[in-house]
């Protein structure tokens, strides 16, 4: 393991941030990254969200779209893409700080680099933590929201 999973105090956090980051490993874990994107204009059950895209060897996207309800959020802030380690698969994902520095690794170290911005709030009556899906936009309808 590349990285100690993280304990966040239970006055910080309900286990949402764990739950994004482990909604991040299942979508990644297994293929190599082609790209990523922030500021992606994706479907959303009442209109439209952006997003960050990354888009993965098999043609999936993986979307993560920062959530955020009064005084709690969750933003993806900036991310580092290391393009000499994308030929490489991933094996897993990581955090540290915190859970303000992500990092989705290959053997060869971190192929990506998130820095997150993220509050409770008034814990825990506001919605946080990432919505990160899995659509194949070759497929019809796989762009709707909860698909």
């Amino acid at each position: 393991m590349r990285y100690e999973p993280e304990i966040l105090d239970e006055d910080e956090d309900d286990g949402t941030m764990p739950a994004s980051l482990e909604a991040l490993g299942e979508a990644v874990i297994g293929h190599r990254i082609v790209s990523v994107e922030s500021g992606v204009a994706v479907p959303a059950r009442w209109g439209v969200e952006t997003a960050t895209v990354i888009t993965l060897d098999n043609g999936k996207q993986v979307r993560m779209v920062d959530q955020g309800d009064c005084c709690a959020f969750t933003t993806l802030e900036a991310f580092l893409l290391h393009p000499e380690r994308v030929d490489h698969m991933i094996l897993g994902v990581g955090t540290t700080d915190g859970f303000t520095r992500w990092h989705i690794f290959a053997d060869a170290g971190d192929v990506v680099e998130l820095t997150v911005g993220w509050s409770c709030g008034n814990p825990f009556y506001y919605m946080y933590g990432f919505d990160v899906t899995v659509v194949d936009p070759s497929e019809p309808d796989s762009g709707e929201a909860g698909s």
